[in-house]
């Protein structure tokens, strides 16, 4: 009676070797993404791998090397669609830089330490903090778990000095915006910003109104929101605008943030029954998909995401710890709505 066929999760390493005529140690080194192997070796054992139903156990493999290829995406604040588009870019590109992802939806601040533990535990060479909810006590059970080898906050600039900060040039985007408004000839901005955060945050308001004060001699108004949630920002703006008189509304509405800027223009047009850009101009940040539609017409800072997702390789593969800011310049992009 002929043998069972082999199930796929008892071939060895030592049957794939056997069938591609190379020794286990290539076998082994070929599924290593930095390891030196030759392309005919490794197309060899990939072949014979396919054939056989093979797959190396990445939890073995990461014990013996001390590093798993795997990178946590601790992830808040999903109402704002650029949270979206970034993970987007980030998993596409650290797969092509060989790191597979593990997506931790930190559901809020009290959550934010056990998910980090959490993501420790299962021996991730990085964590990626992308969010807002990421405070010092946050950072700090991070940082003490032993196993977490690389901090890493993301769109974000980061105060503590243990961590690494990968984010876009906030006070050069800023700048460019607020001398765009005022070429355009806009006498009387507004400012919409998110949340504020201390260890991890923003620059924009800051940039912004620093810059109008110096160059117009006068400070703009600026309103928040606790979350990049569009219906939070039109709820905001049509309360703070609603009981204005016309000589009284801004001329333009400078949001930290597209999804910030969604919100407002609603709200300008269903709410104030007010046309933009003709009565309220509107500028975003991000350059999300929705800002390039009809409804919308944003004009937006995009940011470098994908110079921004390789820098984050190049610090993973780097051998020595990292720290300190990393900054990426993007471009403004100019629409019909400001």
């Amino acid at each position: 009676m002929p043998d069972k066929q082999q199930r796929p999760n008892t071939i060895t390493a030592d049957r794939v070797a056997e069938v591609a005529g190379v020794s286990r140690w290539t076998v082994n080194r070929a599924f290593r993404q930095d390891a030196s192997i030759s392309e005919k070796s490794r197309q060899k054992v990939m072949e014979a791998a396919e054939q056989l139903g093979y797959a190396p156990d990445l939890l073995a493999s990461s014990l013996r090397a001390d590093r798993s290829n795997l990178v946590a995406l601790l992830v808040d604040d999903f109402s704002n669609p650029h949270k979206l588009v970034m993970i987007e870019c980030l998993t596409r590109i650290l797969r092509k830089g060989g790191w597979d992802t593990l997506l931790v939806n930190t559901l809020d601040e009290a959550d934010a330490p056990a998910a980090l533990l959490n993501a420790s535990q299962r021996r991730v060479d990085a964590a990626v903090l992308i969010g807002l909810q990421f405070n010092e006590q946050v950072l700090g059970t991070a940082l003490g778990a032993q196993r977490m080898r690389k901090l890493i906050v993301f769109a974000r600039y980061s105060e503590n000095p243990n961590t690494v900060s990968i984010c876009c040039d906030d006070e050069a985007a800023m700048s460019l915006i607020a001398n765009y408004v005022r070429e355009r000839g806009y006498q009387r901005p507004f400012f919409l910003a998110g949340p504020e955060t201390y260890s991890a945050h923003l620059m924009r308001k800051e940039t912004f109104l620093r810059k109008w004060q110096r160059e117009k001699g006068v400070v703009p108004p600026s309103i928040s929101v606790p979350r990049y949630d569009p219906k939070l920002a039109y709820d905001r703006v049509s309360e703070c605008l609603g009981g204005m008189k016309q000589d009284e509304l801004p001329d333009i509405l400078v949001c930290e943030n597209d999804a910030l800027a969604i919100g407002a223009v609603d709200a300008i047009r269903f709410q104030l029954g007010r046309h933009m850009p003709g009565d309220i101009a509107v500028t975003g940040f991000d350059d999300v998909p929705q800002a390039e539609s009809p409804n919308y017409r944003l004009t937006t800072y995009r940011q470098p995401l994908t110079a921004m997702a390789e820098g984050l390789v190049q610090i993973l593969k780097a051998s020595r710890p990292a720290s300190g800011q990393r900054q990426y310049t993007g471009e403004l992009v100019r629409r019909e709505s400001a």
